[in-house]
């Protein structure tokens, strides 16, 4: 069982990041979103995304056959997740639109609403 996130895939899941934060992160409407919208309701937007996105790598990475590769499978994913959320948190901070040492509540619900 190999345990592998190379370069072409964290490239992909970083270009892909990067396509879909950048106009999310310009919406004053996702700004607002994030200061509004209740715990129980990003807690579900946080397991969609993860739903979906196992989902993905469960269909085509692992062709659907994880059985004897959880480990790779769940990393894999932890790995896609973790990229996508810096892209975001660099999309939200050179926009000055992520106040993570001022109100880090409100940097990591943003994060949250934009990185799905």
């Amino acid at each position: 069982m190999k345990l592998s996130f190379n370069l072409e895939d964290a490239s992909q899941v970083a270009i892909g990041a990067f396509a879909l934060a950048v106009p999310i992160s310009f919406s004053e409407e996702a700004w607002k979103l994030d200061e509004t919208l209740p715990g129980i309701n990003l807690l579900m937007l946080f397991i969609l995304s993860m739903l979906f996105l196992g989902f993905f790598a469960y269909q085509s990475v692992f062709q659907g056959d994880i059985k004897s590769r959880i480990p790779a499978f769940l990393w894999r994913i932890a790995i896609a997740y973790t990229v996508t959320v810096v892209i975001v948190a660099l999309v939200l901070f050179s926009l000055n639109k992520f106040p993570l040492l001022t109100d880090t509540f409100i940097a990591l619900k943003r994060l949250i609403v934009i990185g799905i």
